[in-house]
């Protein structure tokens, strides 16, 4: 049977997940130069791959954050657990983007947002790469 409020939290949660990664993205490309709608228009595909990875890594660091006050074994009050949401991904999210300037620094040869923004395919992939090996981390932190 079908429990009415565990599916009108679910409900919620989902889109309140949604709504945080379009925020997440958003500030991501604050962070990161250059103008991503403009440059997908265009058919950039590096921007493609950094877009994709921000997407899937702000994802599961979000799903391990919605997740993590579901799988306590005592019953906390709806308003507490998205407090603790909003305060967990906030913390997932700067730690996304400190990653990512660490990562860009360590890079001292090139600069990976120049090279995304030139069309490099190679960069934005290997940015792809970063943003999911970021999440899985910081997920795991965050859970």
């Amino acid at each position: 049977m079908i429990f009415i409020p565990d599916l009108l939290i679910t409900i919620f949660y989902a889109f309140f997940g949604i709504i945080l990664m379009i925020i997440a993205n958003t500030i991501i490309d604050f962070f990161i130069p250059g103008d991503f709608s403009y440059e997908i228009k265009r058919g950039n595909r590096a921007v493609a791959w950094l877009s994709a990875g921000s997407f899937i890594g702000i994802g599961e660091i979000l799903r391990a954050v919605i997740m993590a006050p579901r799988v306590v074994a005592v019953e906390i009050p709806v308003l507490d657990g998205i407090i603790a949401s909003l305060v967990y991904s906030a913390i997932g999210i700067v730690l996304f983007v400190a990653g990512y300037m660490v990562v860009n620094t360590w890079h001292r040869k090139y600069n990976l947002s120049e090279e995304i923004m030139r069309g490099n395919t190679a960069a934005g992939i290997l940015v792809f790469g970063i943003f999911v090996g970021l999440s899985l981390v910081i997920s795991a932190a965050v859970h």
